[in-house]
């Protein structure tokens, strides 16, 4: 509570905000504490934090629009007259401002389909408050990402409908943070995410599971097709019996004792005996 207290008495900046990224700490403090004070505080941090950026869009949108306006200066010469006929226009300048990823610019589209698949993608980057800490233009990087889509497809058929329904459940899935954190960042790119497979996008943990189940699927393969031998040495922890069959399979390295494998040929039971 100090230190969230001491965060609201900080005169914060948007550089400084997307700097330090204390946005996602802060947020990540919200989701994981029970204090509902703590809770409340960080929500009161994370809205006025959030006006900091909506007030440097509308800045910067106001510096367009103003910029936008042809503008004329005038030329010294010697003569008042040639003064004023030889005034000429500037170029309008284009406003800078600072921002920690850059996509180029998706084409716009009147295809309802589309923009309605752009819609929901954008709806999924901003499922939480993640993209406010980052500083993210979350529509921007979901058009990004249907016309990538779009490209890839050529057609809005359902082959184009179900990539963009995979993208959306992986970037809303709440045990997989990481993949929404890093399309927001840049370190995914828009042509990344459009292509990639459900087994890249999925989380660390969902990975090992895989990993792991592939395994024993190789081991029981191995199993079967060795075959294995009848014996009444090992009692079944089910059906309590002694009518088995056991293989045994190098599953480390050379050096070390092989493992067993025991099923029942009663009730179908297997377990592994080290």
């Amino acid at each position: 509570m100090d230190l969230l207290k001491e965060l609201k008495s900080m005169p914060m900046t948007l550089d400084l905000l997307q700097s330090t990224r204390i946005g996602m700490s802060v947020n990540a403090l919200r989701k994981q504490s029970t204090d509902e004070e703590v809770i409340s505080l960080a929500k009161s941090l994370i809205k006025s934090w959030k006006k900091l950026l909506d007030a440097s869009e509308e800045k910067s949108e106001e510096k367009k629009k103003s910029l936008s306006l042809p503008t004329s200066s005038s030329k010294e010469t010697g003569n008042s007259r040639d003064q004023s006929s030889n005034k000429r226009q500037e170029p309008p300048k284009t406003p800078t401002t600072p921002k920690i990823t850059t996509f180029p610019p998706a084409p716009v589209t009147c295809d309802a389909v589309r923009n309605k698949c752009r819609e929901m993608l954008t709806t999924a980057l901003q499922a939480d408050d993640d993209y406010i800490a980052i500083g993210a233009d979350c529509e921007h990087i979901a058009a990004q990402i249907e016309e990538c889509i779009y490209q890839d497809v050529k057609n809005t058929d359902m082959k184009y409908k179900n990539r963009v329904r995979s993208r959306i459940s992986n970037l809303k899935d709440s045990k997989n943070p990481e993949l929404k954190k890093n399309v927001l960042c840049g370190a995914i790119t828009p042509e990344q995410i459009a292509v990639m497979t459900s087994e890249e996008m999925a989380s660390n943990e969902l990975k090992e599971i895989r990993k792991a189940m592939t395994k024993e699927a190789i081991r029981e393969h191995q199993m079967a097709k060795t075959g294995g031998t009848q014996t009444d040495l090992f009692t079944c922890g089910k059906c309590k019996k002694k009518n088995c069959t056991y293989t045994q399979v190098q599953t480390r390295s050379s050096d070390e004792p092989m493992t067993t494998f025991v099923v029942c040929n009663e009730c179908g039971n297997r377990w592994k005996f080290c």
